[in-house]
């Protein structure tokens, strides 16, 4: 079983959960469920990023501690990956005593192999981006993220030489060119380190929210240092233990756009200041954007307010939209409407439009039809598939199709792949009408063929919709669950055994009002 570690962002604990959060944590997960469905031995990070100025603030405006604002946050994160069914095989506090060890352990010997040294810092910072700009960067004063304005800073600071791994970073680039993808950023990345490297600020001494800093306790580690850490905390670097480079030679982190420079360009220059590799593969996603700007708590509100329509972050907050659509069709919605990589419109139109079109008229339509049919065509037992079903070679177009986007981090098109295969088994019933016609060996054919087509499609759909998977998975009287299977092998054509119950029930998922 080769390893396969995926992580995500983790998560600031500034304010609840939203859609933009579920968005890379969901395609993580479904992409972590696609390489267990593989056979792989998986490790699935997620967690908090719970340090830094913009939590210290964000406390205090609630009249907490950090530690109790920090507690209080993380649980909600916990609350809702689990309302989601996200399969994480850990949950990180960057809090957490074990973390701070790996910190100052792995930083501390970037310390000693002589990348760090003490200066004074100044510059324009923004405290929501926990990061400093050139005034080049900023727009009218203001931070190009989150348009608010950069404060001047000075005060002294450890600094990490990143400008003694230009020409490395720029080799490892060259040696590894599909460690950053999609190539967008890949070219990002690059056209940053050609610009030149600086040296920079690694720690702070004017707040004390922070992992201290192991050689110099006036300081503490800069929230960004802390944090890229967790990916090594999670695996037990610095452990006795020696797995850790096993994970650590195949892991895939998840991204977004924003923190391009921090991941593929700070981070792996920190590896190899330590010793050690830099990450196998970074995968950085789009913005979900409301307006045409970034998903945010803030932009939703001002958003809503402009179109006279005020929202809150709770009205589009996962929980709000599972409590509407359910929790597999809001996962479906985030896979499937935007590709992975690619910037992407959020609006509750188009996750109706989705859902009316996707999941109830094709796939629901399809699980509640063949139930019918076998009910009254055969007596509720379903019957074993035809082996030259016309449907054989759409399903095996669909299950390669499938597996080499899952292998891609592309998601959409894998799904692509499976509602052609949903698309194909409909467009054989409407050409064979088997309700039309009296029992018999073709009608057992056709509907047998039915069966094995959603046996096929389960195994496919449960990466993006593990309970419907298992749902549909049922009704066709199969044991277990998709989940257990392992693909390509069990995606063949011609496994359902016929000889089995088949089970009507209510509509998958009943149609939205528009």
């Amino acid at each position: 079983m080769p390893p396969f570690y995926i992580t995500t962002p983790i998560y600031y604990v500034n304010d609840a959960p939203h859609v933009g959060h579920a968005y890379a944590t969901v395609n993580a997960d479904a992409i972590a469920r696609w390489h267990r469905l593989r056979g792989d031995e998986v490790f699935f990070l997620t967690g908090t990023d719970e340090h830094g100025a913009k939590v210290a603030e964000t406390a205090h405006e609630h009249g907490l501690s950090p530690s109790q604002w920090a507690d209080q946050t993380a649980r909600r994160f916990r609350d809702t990956w689990q309302r989601l069914n996200i399969s994480n095989d850990d949950f990180i506090r960057t809090t957490e005593d074990r973390h701070r060890r790996t910190v100052q352990q792995f930083l501390g010997q970037i310390h000693d192999n002589g990348y760090i040294e003490l200066g004074t810092y100044r510059g324009l910072y923004c405290v929501a981006c926990e990061d400093y700009y050139t005034p080049e960067q900023l727009h009218d004063g203001n931070c190009p993220v989150h348009s608010r304005p950069a404060i001047e800073m000075e005060e002294e600071n450890y600094f990490f030489r990143l400008s003694a791994f230009e020409e490395r970073l720029l080799s490892w680039y060259a040696e590894v060119p599909d460690a950053v993808q999609p190539p967008a950023r890949r070219n990002e990345a690059l056209a940053f380190i050609k610009g030149g490297l600086r040296d920079i600020s690694i720690t702070r001494t004017s707040l004390r929210w922070g992992v201290p800093v192991p050689w110099d306790d006036r300081h503490v580690f800069y929230v960004w240092y802390d944090a890229l850490v967790n990916y090594l905390t999670a695996i037990g670097y610095g452990s006795d233990d020696p797995a850790w480079t096993k994970w650590w030679s195949a892991v895939h982190h998840v991204i977004g756009k924003e923190i391009v420079r921090f991941h593929c360009v700070w981070w792996p220059a920190m590896c190899m200041a330590a010793g050690i590799d830099p990450p196998r593969h970074i995968f950085a996603h789009g913005w979900l954007l409301v307006g045409g700007e970034k998903l945010s708590k803030t932009l939703i509100r001002q958003v809503g307010e402009e179109r006279g329509t005020p929202l809150s972050l709770t009205e589009v907050a996962p929980a709000a939209l599972v409590e509407q659509f359910g929790v597999d069709p809001l996962r479906y919605h985030l896979l499937r409407d935007t590709p992975f990589g690619s910037d992407g419109e959020f609006s509750y139109e188009s996750m109706v439009s989705r859902f009316n079109a996707d999941l109830a008229n094709n796939l629901g339509n399809l699980v509640s039809r063949v139930a019918r049919v076998v009910e009254s065509k055969c007596g509720g037992i379903g019957p074993p598939p035809s082996p030259d079903s016309p449907l054989a070679t759409a399903a095996a177009e669909s299950v390669s199709a499938a597996q080499a986007a899952w292998e891609r981090f592309a998601p959409h098109e894998a799904l692509e792949a499976t509602w052609r295969l949903i698309g194909a088994a409909n467009a054989e019933l409407e050409a064979t009408e088997p309700w039309k016609a009296e029992p018999g060996p073709a009608v057992n054919a056709v509907l047998g063929s039915a069966l094995e087509a959603l046996r096929i499609i389960a195994l496919l759909v449960s990466p993006a919709m593990p309970a419907s998977a298992q749902e549909i998975w049922r009704r066709i009287g199969l044991g277990g669950s998709p989940e257990d299977q392992r693909v390509p092998a069990d995606a063949a054509w011609g496994s359902y055994p016929g000889g089995l119950h088949v089970e009507t029930g209510p509509a998958l998922f009943p149609r939205r009002r528009e």
